[in-house]
């Protein structure tokens, strides 16, 4: 059996935390922009920080698993 949570999980956070796409943290006049397509070096860091953050507590802390066959 095969385990897909963790591709799960990594594929829906890179997809929802891609600067730019759905919001952008730290915005370029405002804290967040949402929608607004631009991104910059420091958004990609805060992005790639939450990234880290939330799967580690969706696959290590809450233990996400999807087994499938």
């Amino acid at each position: 059996m095969a385990d897909w949570g963790p591709v799960v999980v990594a594929t829906v956070l890179f997809v929802v935390l891609t600067p730019g796409l759905l919001c952008t943290l730290p915005g370029r006049g405002r804290v967040a922009e949402f929608g607004s397509m631009h991104t910059s070096g420091l958004a990609i860091l805060v992005h790639a920080v939450l990234y880290f953050a939330l799967a580690t507590i969706f696959l290590i802390a809450i233990g996400v698993h999807i087994y499938t066959g």
